[in-house]
């Protein structure tokens, strides 16, 4: 066996998320903006001559043969006939469950890696549509570059937002994706919006009603943060953000977050490292 090298994996905030339809499938249309933050995951490859796929490491609550890293080795292993295996470890840094795609993301690293590391020789294309198979946010961390998505989030145009110091706050709860999209509250049908009007302020999040009504302890943190600053969830949550004027304020702010609320302090990026590593 190969000795092992460190690969980054972002986590990534929607800095706007509308719902604007619903295909036949049950699956929603959406238009969001995807944009990276200096908050990583870290996952070594060591690559075997056995053909074998290892996690060589626990994740509370995720089963080695569950996890998505060990199923896009495996789809990648697949797709291209490879006779190569691996051995991954996992060091968890993005909270889970908390709509910073830290799962796909892992999954997006593993694509990219293993695709380099075994000589497969896909393109960026290729490993997207792979990715698509695993979960529509894998497409954009595969990408690596900040984007406006539509479709069900695989529709990527390149974007370059302000990436400014942001604070992440992390209530302690996991919300239920799923459970957000069947909701009959959630708005389906918001008219779409363009990138310009994004970028003029347009900064909404369709699915931020439904999450404040079934998680109070969202919602009491969200109203903490903007008392001070423009409070956002990602995705379905459960993470909010805000945009901060410096680190300073993120740092003060930090200090002051009300109990029980886990927080970052974070650097937007339009280019996920991911891609230095390349």
């Amino acid at each position: 066996m190969t000795a092992a090298q460190v690969w980054p994996a972002p986590a990534k905030i929607n800095l706007m998320l509308r719902v604007v339809g619903r295909r036949a499938d049950g699956y929603h249309l959406l238009q969001t903006v995807f944009q990276f933050v200096d908050l990583c995951d870290s996952l070594s490859f060591g690559v075997r001559s056995d053909g074998l796929i290892r996690r060589i490491n626990q994740i509370p609550g995720v089963a080695e043969q569950a996890d998505l890293v060990v199923r896009a080795a495996r789809l990648l292993q697949h797709a291209t006939g490879s006779p190569l295996g691996a051995e991954i470890r996992v060091e968890k840094r993005i909270p889970m469950g908390g709509g910073l795609g830290g799962g796909s993301s892992d999954a997006a690293t593993t694509l990219v890696a293993l695709n380099r590391l075994w000589g497969c020789g896909l393109d960026r294309g290729a490993l997207m549509r792979l990715g698509l198979q695993l979960g529509a946010d894998v497409p954009v961390f595969v990408h690596g570059h900040a984007a406006w998505a539509e479709g069900v989030g695989e529709e990527l145009t390149d974007i370059d937002p302000p990436a400014p110091i942001y604070l992440l706050l992390a209530p302690p709860l996991h919300v239920d994706t799923g459970k957000i999209f069947q909701d009959p509250e959630l708005t389906r049908n918001s008219p779409r919006i363009t990138i310009r009007d994004f970028l003029a302020g347009e900064h909404g999040n369709d699915c931020l009603g439904v999450v404040r009504k079934r998680y109070p302890a969202l919602a009491q943190a969200y109203d903490w943060l903007g008392q001070t600053l423009e409070a956002r969830l990602t995705g379905t949550g459960a993470c909010l953000f805000a945009a901060c004027n410096g680190r300073d304020e993120a740092e003060q702010l930090l200090r002051e977050r009300p109990p029980g609320v886990d927080g970052f302090v974070v650097q937007g990026m339009n280019r996920s490292p991911l891609l230095d590593e390349l």
